[in-house]
């Protein structure tokens, strides 16, 4: 970007009040979240609606516009495109959100699109936010599509620095970068905490961490399409200082952002590569507890087995004098060997040899 103080040329010429943009429609209110005007790093206003800030803008040449919006309709960011001269590809990206991380240069205009991240103590999940953030020479709109990130703490900070603040729109930007970066800290320690409790999960046989690495490893994915694109946008920026003559206060500025996001960048990486690795070592825990359990049922089974063929042994060799006994119990006349003398020693001796028989037969083949 060119220097903090825009040219004349470029400036607006001052209108009439009868010749400002038409007023924003009557839901302005609820999506404004704080417009206010800062000449030379201080707050001059905060107008209380959109038009009202057109008109101070307008007043104020030397003076810059802050516009916050949360989720604004459609309405409200064609007033401001048709004020700012917006391009139209940007503001429809800023209609729609769910876009992906980038920076782009509409003339003297940069489009920047942001993820910010939180953690969520309670629900133990990564919450992702979206901005979409309108640089020009004499102001900057925020738009924000989620609760992250906090953009009144950036305001506060930077109003207590009115150095860094007069050094224009572009020092806004600098310090919402940072502040998106510095969300992810928060985000990097709760997964970091959530991976080793994941480890603690894993190794104790807990059923149900598979699905909790699952989920962790999709918020990997959507984090890593937050953090990666930002390295490049970043080196993007740094490349252009010479052009744009950026104040080297700025430059260090930049400089250690894109450390920090470099940083997380690797973090991330680096947790996406340990979950898939844990969900690889859970699966052979999980196929390891499969087998030992089926060894264990195959043993039972086993054992179970050599017991029935005990008690079928036992059944049939009891069986053999049973069934002489009741044969030779029936009380016939005409029963064969009936009223023979060796009749009771046969039967008993018939009984003897067929039970030792099964006995040594199943004793062979390892029944008993």
């Amino acid at each position: 970007m060119s220097d903090r103080r825009p040219h004349a040329a470029w400036r607006r010429v001052p209108e009439p009040p009868a010749a400002a943009s038409p007023a924003p429609p009557a839901g302005d209110g609820p999506s404004v979240v704080q417009a206010t005007l800062y000449r030379e790093g201080r707050r001059v206003s905060s107008p209380d609606s959109l038009a009202e800030t057109f008109r101070q803008l307008r007043r104020h040449p030397d003076g810059m516009a802050w516009i916050g919006l949360q989720r604004p309709t459609e309405e409200e960011l064609h007033s401001l495109a048709a004020e700012f001269d917006l391009h139209e590809l940007a503001v429809e990206d800023a209609m729609e959100a769910h876009q992906r991380p980038k920076l782009e240069r509409y003339g003297e205009t940069l489009f920047v699109v942001l993820r910010a991240a939180r953690y969520l103590d309670a629900q133990e999940e990564v919450d992702f936010g979206e901005l979409h953030v309108f640089v020009g020479p004499d102001f900057v709109i925020t738009v924000r599509h989620g609760a992250a990130p906090d953009l009144s703490a950036v305001r506060r900070r930077m109003e207590e620095d009115p150095d860094l603040l007069a050094l224009g729109p572009e020092a806004v930007l600098y310090a919402i970068l940072d502040a998106v970066v510095d969300g992810y800290a928060p985000v990097v320690a709760g997964v970091q905490n959530d991976i080793d409790e994941i480890e603690t999960q894993v190794f104790g046989g807990d059923p149900a961490v598979s699905r909790r690495i699952y989920e962790l490893s999709r918020e990997m994915v959507e984090f890593q399409r937050a953090t990666r694109p930002l390295v490049g946008m970043l080196h993007g920026l740094m490349a252009g200082f010479a052009k744009y003559g950026t104040d080297e206060e700025l430059q260090r500025y930049l400089r250690d952002v894109a450390d920090h996001v470099t940083h997380t960048s690797e973090r991330v990486d680096g947790f996406r590569q340990a979950l898939t690795e844990i969900l690889t070592v859970n699966a052979t825990l999980v196929t390891q507890q499969q087998n030992a359990e089926m060894r264990a049922l195959a043993e039972a089974g086993f054992e179970q087995n050599e017991e029935i063929k005990k008690i079928s042994s036992w059944a049939a060799i009891l069986f053999a004098p049973t069934l002489v006994g009741t044969i030779y119990g029936m009380n016939f006349d005409t029963m064969p060997e009936l009223h023979w003398a060796g009749g009771y020693p046969f039967a008993i001796l018939l009984m003897a040899v067929v039970c030792t028989s099964l006995y040594v037969i199943f004793k062979k083949r390892d029944w008993l």
